[in-house]
Formats: structure tokens, C-alpha cells, sequence
């Protein structure tokens, strides 16, 4: 059996109401728990892409690939895990602020490229977008300070380059066809 680890998956759906549902139900069903999930429009117009990060053997992974398959409004599926892919997360974290320590929060925020997103008199709010290990780094380095509060979004993936997608891909078809098995 192979170690589980943090697996990414790429998933073309048809933009349509319920499916949402149906892929987070098939992991409840499954019981894997979702580490970062996000949904969002594509350039295909009536496909959405959702970006789903699961920790899973490769075994089960594909499994759940398959299982994704049999879905209806499913159009594509890629474990997209060990590909070159660029990985981004955003995170909004308000820390404690008082006035002899913001010369230093605003240090640390610069080494992070962190922006800093709201200022009030006993707190600062920063904002960054990178990868989740950096984001992880800077929550780290903010700690101290007393990080007040921290939302996150989940992570969204796209593989680096010139990928030529594959016949059945939403992006080579330009409509929702189902990819076949």
C-alpha cells in the first residue's frame, strides 16, 4: 500500500445546480475528508472547475477518480498531484498591532510579499496569496504577534505551461461532453 499524501484534484463539471452536492457527497460517502475545495467558472462557457485537495494513497485516488467518472455532470477529471502544476491559496490574517510592534509586522509582511489589506488602531490585516507551504511559513512567523483572527480560501491549481489537453477535455471540445472511461 503506498503512503497517503495531500492529493490535487483538477475536476471539469457542467455549471449547473446540485453538483456541488453530488462531488463533496461522494467523498462523505467515501469518508475522505476535503482539505481545500474551490469552484469557479472556466473560460468554457456552461463549465465550471473545481480544485479539490484530499490526503489519499495513489490507490485510492484512483478510486475516487473513477467514482468522480460516474457522476453525472462530470466532464473531466485530473490527479494533477505529480504534475508540474503552480498552487495558490489566499489568506486574509488580522494580527495584534500595537503601535511599537507595526514597524516589525509591516517587515515580516514585506519579506512574505504580503499586502497589507486593513489598518485599525490595535490591529493590522494582511493579505497574501502564495503557495499553502508559504502561507503556512507566514502564519507561523505571525504567531508570536497574536494572530487575531484568519480566513483562507482553498487552493486552486493549474498545471505549468503548454499542456496539450487530451480529446474529451472541456477545453478541446469548447461544450460539455463527458470524457470517456
Amino acid at each position: 500500500m503506498s503512503e497517503a499524501s495531500y492529493r490535487t484534484f483538477v475536476v471539469y463539471v457542467e455549471d449547473k445546480p446540485g453538483v456541488l452536492n453530488r462531488v463533496s457527497s461522494l467523498f462523505r460517502r467515501r469518508n475522505f475528508n476535503i482539505h481545500s475545495l474551490n469552484v469557479g467558472n472556466t473560460n468554457e462557457s456552461g463549465v465550471s472547475r473545481m480544485t479539490i485537495v484530499i490526503e489519499s494513497d495513489v490507490d485510492k485516488a484512483k478510486r475516487i477518480e473513477s467514482n468522480l467518472y460516474k457522476l453525472v455532470n462530470v466532464l473531466w477529471v485530473d490527479d494533477i498531484t505529480d504534475l508540474p502544476s503552480v498552487d495558490i491559496a489566499l489568506a486574509l490574517i488580522k494580527v495584534a498591532a500595537p503601535p511599537a510592534r507595526r514597524t516589525e509586522l509591516l517587515q515580516v509582511a514585506e519579506v512574505f510579499r504580503a499586502r497589507t489589506a486593513d489598518m485599525s488602531t490595535d490591529t493590522i490585516t494582511f493579505e497574501i496569496t502564495d503557495s499553502q507551504t508559504r502561507i503556512d511559513a507566514f502564519l507561523a512567523v505571525l504567531a508570536p504577534f497574536g494572530v487575531e483572527e484568519m480566513v483562507q480560501t482553498g487552493t486552486i491549481s493549474m498545471m505549468r505551461g503548454s499542456v496539450a489537453p487530451r480529446p474529451g477535455h472541456p477545453t478541446v471540445n469548447a461544450r460539455p461532453v463527458r470524457a470517456a472511461e
